[in-house]
C-alpha cells in the first residue's frame, strides 16, 4: 500500500472509530499514533508523543481561544438575550411572523458576542421560545427558528470554529472574522425571509401581536446599547488595526465581564461557574486540538494532500467542480459530526486541495464554517435540533426536524451565492488591507 492509501484508510479509520462513538480527539489520537509508527517505528513515535500535545497548544496566539470562550460565557451570565429579543421584536414583532424574525436577529446579535452556536442557542431560546408559545406560534416553525438562528453564532465574528481555522491553515484571524461579517448578515437576512415565505404560505403558523409604541422602542433601544459599543470596539478594532485577535479577545472578554457585573447577575456563585465553564470548555477544545496534531503528523507522513491533489489534477475536473464535491462531502459528513470536530479532521487535508485550486484560504474557511453552520441543524445529529428539543417540553424531534428545511434552502442559496460571488467575502479583507 502507498503511502497515500495509508492516508486515506488512516482518514477512514478515524472516522469510522467516531461513527462508532469514541470522542474525536482519541480517535484521532489513536490513529494518528498508529499510523505514525506504521511509517516511522517507535523511536519516532515516543518523540512525537513526547513534544506534541505541548507543542499543538502551546503558541502565544492560542491565547485567543480561552479569552473569546470567557467573552461569550460571561455575555450569557449577564442577561442580554432578553434586552436584545425586545429591542428587535418592539420594531418587527407585530408583523406576522415578526416574532420568529425577531428571534433571528436576537441570535445573530447575540452570536456577534457569544461567538457558541450551542450556548446561542441555549440562551436565546430560553426567552424566544416562552414567548412564541404565548402568542400561538406553530411549535415546529418556533422550534426551527431558534435552531437555525443559533447556527449563526459560529459564523459571525468573534468565532471560535473561525479562531481554529485560522490557527489550522496559519490564516489571519483578524482577515477571517471581517470576512465573515457579509455572510453572517446574509444569512440572518436569508432566514428572515424563509420564515416570512412559510407564514404567507400558512399564515396559521404565526398570528400577529400588538405594536409597540415608539416610546417602549426608545426604551428598549437603550438597554442594548453596551453590546453594540462591545461589538464594535472588538471587531471595529481589529478591522482598523487598533487590536491584534488576541488583544481584541482580551478586551471582549473584560467587557463582557463588565456587562455582566454592572446587570447585577454576577454573583460569586456566577462567577465561579463562568470561570469554571470557561476552563471546561477551553480544555476539551485543547484536548481535541492535541488529537488533531497526532493525526496531522501522521498524514503529513503519509503525503495525503498532495497525493490528493494529484489525483484532481489527473481527473481533469475544473477546480469548481472540484469545490462543489469537497462541499457535499461537507454536507454528508455534517449529518454525522459536530462542526469543530468536522473542520479539525478535515481542513488539514483539504485546505492544500483548495490552495492548489487556487482558491483564497480567508474565501475557503468562510464557505467550510457555513457549511459546519448546515451540520448543526441537519437531522440526524443536528446538535442545535438537540438543545432546542431538551428545551421545549412535549415537542417531539420529529416537529422540530419538520420546521427545518426552509432554514437549510436558505443556507443552501447562501452557499451557491458565496461561491458564485467570492467578493462577497473578500472585498472587507480587501479593504481591510
Amino acid at each position: 500500500m502507498s503511502d497515500g492509501f495509508l492516508g486515506l484508510a488512516g482518514f477512514v479509520a478515524a472516522l469510522g472509530l467516531i461513527a462508532l462513538g469514541m470522542p474525536v480527539a482519541i480517535a484521532m489520537g489513536i490513529i494518528g499514533v498508529l499510523g505514525y509508527w506504521w511509517l516511522n517505528g517507535w523511536a519516532g513515535t515516543a518523540y512525537i508523543l513526547g513534544s506534541s500535545p505541548f507543542e499543538s497548544i502551546f503558541p502565544y496566539s492560542f491565547s485567543v481561544i480561552p479569552l473569546f470562550v470567557m467573552m461569550g460565557v460571561f455575555a450569557s451570565h449577564a442577561g442580554l438575550s432578553r434586552s436584545l429579543f425586545n429591542a428587535i421584536n418592539s420594531f418587527v414583532g407585530h408583523r406576522r411572523g415578526g416574532l420568529a424574525v425577531t428571534t433571528v436577529g436576537a441570535c445573530a446579535f447575540f452570536g456577534a458576542i457569544c461567538g457558541s452556536s450551542l450556548a446561542t442557542v441555549a440562551t436565546i431560546g430560553r426567552v424566544a421560545l416562552p414567548e412564541m408559545k404565548r402568542a400561538g406560534y406553530d411549535d415546529s416553525l418556533a422550534t426551527a427558528t431558534v435552531a437555525a438562528g443559533g447556527t449563526l453564532g459560529v459564523l459571525i465574528p468573534p468565532s471560535v470554529l473561525l479562531v481554529i481555522y485560522g490557527l489550522l491553515t496559519q490564516s489571519s484571524i483578524g482577515q477571517l472574522f471581517i470576512a465573515a461579517l457579509i455572510p453572517g448578515i446574509l444569512g440572518a437576512v436569508l432566514y428572515a425571509l424563509a420564515i416570512v415565505v412559510r407564514v404567507r404560505q400558512n399564515p396559521g403558523l404565526a398570528p400577529s401581536s400588538p405594536r409597540t409604541g415608539w416610546a417602549d422602542r426608545i426604551r428598549y433601544l437603550g438597554q442594548i446599547w453596551p453590546v453594540v459599543v462591545l461589538f464594535v470596539t472588538v471587531i471595529g478594532g481589529i478591522y482598523v488595526g487598533l487590536f491584534t485577535p488576541t488583544e481584541a479577545a482580551a478586551v471582549g472578554a473584560v467587557g463582557a465581564f463588565l456587562l455582566a457585573l454592572s446587570s447585577g447577575k454576577l454573583s460569586a456563585r456566577a462567577l465561579r461557574e463562568s470561570v469554571a465553564e470557561t476552563a471546561a470548555l477551553t480544555g476539551m477544545i485543547f484536548f481535541i486540538l492535541i488529537g488533531a496534531a497526532l493525526f496531522n503528523f501522521f498524514l503529513e507522513n503519509t503525503g495525503l494532500p498532495q497525493f490528493l491533489i494529484s489525483q484532481i489534477e489527473a481527473s481533469g475536473l475544473s477546480p469548481l467542480a472540484v469545490m462543489v464535491l469537497i462541499l457535499v462531502f461537507y454536507l454528508i459528513l455534517g449529518c454525522f459530526m459536530d462542526s469543530m470536530s468536522m473542520i479539525l479532521l478535515t481542513v488539514p487535508l483539504l485546505a492544500p486541495v483548495a490552495l492548489q485550486l487556487d482558491y483564497s484560504l480567508i474565501w475557503f474557511g468562510i464557505v467550510v464554517v457555513t457549511v459546519a453552520e448546515i451540520g448543526l441543524i441537519t437531522p440526524p445529529i443536528g446538535m442545535n435540533l438537540f438543545v432546542v428539543q431538551a428545551a421545549t417540553r412535549g415537542v417531539s424531534s420529529g416537529t422540530v426536524v419538520r420546521g427545518i428545511l426552509p432554514f437549510i434552502v436558505a443556507d443552501l442559496l447562501r452557499l451557491v451565492l458565496l461561491l458564485a460571488f467570492p467578493v462577497l467575502v473578500l472585498w472587507l479583507p480587501g479593504a481591510m488591507s
